[in-house]
């Protein structure tokens, strides 16, 4: 029986190929919401019979058009809204996410009693850090102040009024869909707000390095996107992170080579800004191992920046950059 202040709340997870992921995170939330809708973006593993199986709507994305977790959410929230036109709130999740006993009851409180506020989000923990180093960075990732802030993850309870107001997310965004929404909503007079609670539990499943290459990459990418839409003053959304990532990804180490071919090898010396940066970000949660693929992982983003630049050039649509 839902609970009638939770019968406010309808869910939307996507996902592709979750297996026992996606039956965890339905079951976390089936019987504590309203109506849950699935998006499935081609799954071959019978995700989409399960969830039916378990009393979900499903929505079957059109894959004749290019995938992304963007228009993925707005079908799944429009689709949610056709099934239940009264409902106030939407939880979204990924599908590799389980939903923690107690958050939607907390961020709906909050929500309540905060008109003003279009976005609670809480902490998203990673399942099985100590499994691979990546995971574990991911964990470290997610670990954002608590307070007001600038944007949220993929999980979230969103007001369906400001989503309306705003449009929901960009479909044609590839990867940051979440933070250049919040950009809109902020400009919109809306308010985000990171709860101290728990949110959701992940499964990364990261467990090689080219996965964390991939997914780095695409965090460059989703940084010059985000850059070009709302670079300008006073947002700068994601200016820093991409000059950044240009800079110590792409800049450097060609004027490093450039000034040791055509002037002196001396110049290669100018290549100790990397460990020296390294050990100047040590001090950060997570020691001199995160710090280590913090400085690493420019050149992924500096690759997935570029990339995006090239399809500005262009006129070209980048394809989604999976790293699972």
């Amino acid at each position: 029986m839902v609970d009638t202040c939770l019968g406010r709340i309808g869910l939307v997870a996507i996902g592709r190929n979750e297996g026992e992921r996606l039956r965890a995170c339905l079951a976390s939330v089936v019987h504590r919401v309203a109506d849950v809708v699935y998006v499935d973006s081609g799954s071959t593993d019978g995700s989409v019979a399960m969830a039916q199986a378990m009393g979900v709507h499903v929505v079957n994305l059109d894959m004749r058009v290019p995938f992304t977790a963007a228009r993925a959410r707005n079908e799944g929230w429009r689709a949610l809204l056709q099934v239940a036109p009264g409902l106030k709130f939407v939880q979204f999740v990924d599908g590799d996410c389980v939903v923690a006993d107690g958050w939607l009851d907390q961020a709906l409180f909050f929500l309540d009693q905060n008109p003003a506020y279009a976005v609670a989000c809480g902490r998203r923990r990673e399942r099985f850090p100590d499994s691979s180093v990546y995971n574990r960075l991911c964990d470290l990732e997610w670990n954002t102040p608590v307070g007001d802030a600038k944007a949220c993850g993929g999980d979230a309870l969103v007001r369906v009024s400001a989503l309306q107001q705003v449009g929901g997310y960009r479909d044609d965004l590839i990867a940051g869909e979440e933070p250049e929404l919040c950009v809109r909503l902020r400009q919109a007079g809306w308010r985000i707000r990171r709860l101290d609670a728990e949110m959701t539990l992940h499964d990364a499943a990261m467990t090689r390095f080219g996965q964390w290459w991939r997914r780095s990459k695409r965090a460059g990418h989703a940084f010059a996107q985000g850059a070009w839409l709302h670079g300008a003053t006073p947002e700068r959304h994601w200016v820093k992170e991409t000059v950044s990532a240009l800079g110590w990804g792409a800049v450097l180490p060609v004027l490093v080579l450039l000034l040791a071919c055509l002037v002196h090898p001396a110049w290669l010396l100018l290549g100790c800004a990397y460990p020296l940066q390294v050990l100047r970000l040590r001090r950060l949660p997570g020691g001199l191992q995160r710090a280590t693929f913090l400085v690493l992982g420019k050149f992924p983003e500096a690759m997935g920046a570029l990339q995006f630049a090239w399809g500005r050039l262009w006129r070209t649509h980048s394809r989604l950059i999976e790293y699972k």
